[in-house]
């Protein structure tokens, strides 16, 4: 893995923690940047367009969840990934910030090797993203149009932007329509053996998409899991 042309944007208030960060990806090879409040770092990520971001929740003025919100915002920021590295382990905190638009959720303090291993983990997996064939058709299922090459879901024409987690979660019960996917297996679909991540992510990321495309898609099948299945209100 070519760790070159990976950009990563660190943001946090204290410096010593941003000093030891940077050190470490810059030792494997990642660009990196900096950033010490939330508003510092919409600027950095609007123009460097950092592939992961590593943030910290509690910071003065903007905090890491209003942050992570207004990051997910940006134009071009739908594949970049977002990482909460936080001294808070709460599960609301955690829940917070994966409805925030996060994609992990670190709790310090954790080992570098382990930190590292994450990262690279992470963007490994960005790009083993399914690519649309070129000429191939849009994946659909009813109202529902799925673009790949837009990372666009559009519902009855209207465009919706979705963080990439959820994307790649609303894909996968999309390419077997009536299907019941077990829990199980969207996260080792989704998520992979090598992330961990609570079993509560899933019910959220369902919870937010549910919350985009309206009643009717998706749905829950008691101690198994969730399908698509496009029903009249």
């Amino acid at each position: 893995m070519d760790k070159s042309g990976y950009r990563i944007l660190l943001v946090d208030d204290e410096e010593d923690i941003l000093e030891i960060l940077s050190f470490n990806l810059d030792r494997e090879g990642y660009q990196v940047f900096t950033a010490t409040n939330g508003q510092e770092a919409l600027e950095v990520a609007a123009r460097q367009q950092p592939h992961l971001i590593l943030l910290d929740v509690m910071m003065p003025e903007m905090d890491g969840m209003e942050t992570c919100g207004e990051l997910r915002k940006l134009p071009g920021m739908e594949k970049t990934i977002i990482v909460f590295l936080t001294a808070r382990g709460e599960d609301y905190s955690q829940i917070a910030g994966f409805d925030a638009g996060a994609d992990d959720y670190l709790v310090k303090p954790v080992k570098m090797k382990v930190l590292l291993k994450r990262v690279e983990v992470l963007l490994r997996r960005r790009e083993q993203v399914p690519k649309k064939s070129p000429g191939a058709a849009d994946r659909s299922s009813g109202s529902i149009v799925l673009d790949r090459d837009r990372y666009l879901v559009i519902r009855k024409g209207e465009k919706l932007a979705f963080p990439r987690k959820e994307f790649e979660l609303l894909a996968l019960l999309l390419s077997w329509p009536g299907k019941v996917f077990s829990r199980e297996e969207i996260f080792d679909k989704v998520w992979g053996n090598e992330v961990i991540v609570g079993d509560r992510t899933l019910d959220v990321h369902i919870r937010k998409i549910r919350e985009k495309l309206g009643p009717g898609y998706i749905h829950t099948v008691k101690g198994v899991g969730y399908k698509l299945e496009e029903k009249e209100d």
